[in-house]
């Protein structure tokens, strides 16, 4: 079982929405809306929002004792993370936390909304800790929402170390789309979880936006960079995407 995904917002519209964006890309993860109020209006509701974490709660229980007996499931997905859309919405949420009986696995990211969702629901689809999921999240936000040690080079050209980099590798986009939203989430959310700085074509690799924003096509040459403990694997995690054509003609 999967880290579980609640959305709150104050549109049960953009709720519903963007869980059906992010379940194209994270079919085995439980994402589940909790927009509007509980007569339709534009608002938030602490009811839906208590009731969608119960929901999730309840698939994992289940899904627990499903393979209670089966060796390969691996306890660690448990967890649920929320998203929240707007500052009253974050009350909402921190409220329902302070009903549950056991808030311990429901963490509350601070990210944004429809990106944040798809790089945590990617992380989740491959099995990320409900940390590591917060964290995909909340690195979808850009550089600014992650602690970085100092670096060299110019602000918006995410992480850059002035060190030589632990790893490097360079792969040709193949797929007919190139680096559109689905792959980028994909590179995101993947690169998020793991204990590295990485820079493809000097954008931050772990932003789905700054991924997008490079234009790169079939045929563009992505040049990879990591520092960190995970160097390796990310530039492995990448390239293994690029020449699988992220399961894309």
């Amino acid at each position: 079982m999967t880290v579980s995904i609640v959305v709150v917002s104050h549109s049960e519209k953009i709720a519903d929405g963007a869980v059906e964006l992010a379940a194209q890309m994270a079919p085995d993860v439980v994402i589940l809306p909790a927009g509007g109020t509980d007569d339709g209006r534009i608002g938030t509701s602490l009811e839906k929002v208590l009731a969608a974490l119960e929901q999730a709660s309840d698939k994992q229980r289940n899904a627990q004792e499903a393979g209670a007996e089966q060796p390969g499931v691996q306890p660690g997905g448990n967890g649920t993370v929320i998203l929240t859309d707007l500052g009253s919405a974050v009350m909402t949420a921190e409220a329902a936390l302070e009903f549950l009986e056991d808030a311990a696995g429901v963490l509350l990211a601070d990210a944004p909304l429809v990106e944040g969702l798809v790089a945590a629901a990617v992380a989740a689809q491959g099995g990320a800790d409900v940390q590591a999921v917060r964290a995909a999240a909340e690195a979808a936000g850009g550089p600014a929402r992650r602690p970085e040690p100092a670096r060299a080079g110019g602000a918006g050209q995410g992480p850059v170390s002035s060190a030589a980099p632990d790893s490097t590798g360079d792969f040709e986009l193949v797929n007919q789309a190139g680096m559109h939203a689905r792959p980028a989430a994909k590179v995101a959310g993947g690169l998020a979880s793991l204990d590295a700085e990485v820079t493809i074509n000097g954008v931050d690799g772990a932003s789905m936006t700054g991924l997008m924003t490079l234009g790169a096509g079939k045929g563009t040459v992505l040049h990879v960079e990591a520092w960190g403990t995970d160097a390796e694997r990310a530039v492995e995690y990448v390239g293994g995407l690029v020449q699988a054509g992220f399961g894309e003609p």
